[in-house]
């Protein structure tokens, strides 16, 4: 994640309040997604952005992960992003980012 999206989402969870901030993330690949994870819920890992030791624990998900694909109209979901998910490893991406879900998020 970079550091200008570290500090709009900072921004949004000091204005809004964390718990009502959800990350959706749309990497191609599942270390990408959890890198990008971990960042908004534990803390920069890189140590180089506004979100270096900031434990926001927002909730995140990857555009793709089952639960959040059924929030979407199908055929809404279908036209932005369904070419996209049929090249993507969604089970490598869900299962990257569960665990860190279930570790760092608060809300």
């Amino acid at each position: 994640m970079d550091l200008e999206n570290q500090k709009r989402v900072k921004e949004f969870a000091e204005k809004y309040g964390p718990e009502n901030v959800v990350v959706l993330l749309g990497a191609s690949e599942g270390e990408a997604s959890g890198l990008a994870a971990e960042t908004v819920t534990n803390g920069d890992p890189t140590y180089a952005g506004p979100l270096t030791g900031v434990q926001l624990g927002l909730k995140v998900y990857h555009v793709c992960e089952p639960e959040i694909k059924k929030e979407f109209d199908p055929e809404v979901y279908d036209k932005n992003v369904g070419m996209m998910e049929m090249v993507l490893d969604v089970d490598d991406i869900s299962n990257e980012m569960k665990p860190i879900r279930d570790q760092y998020c608060k809300f």
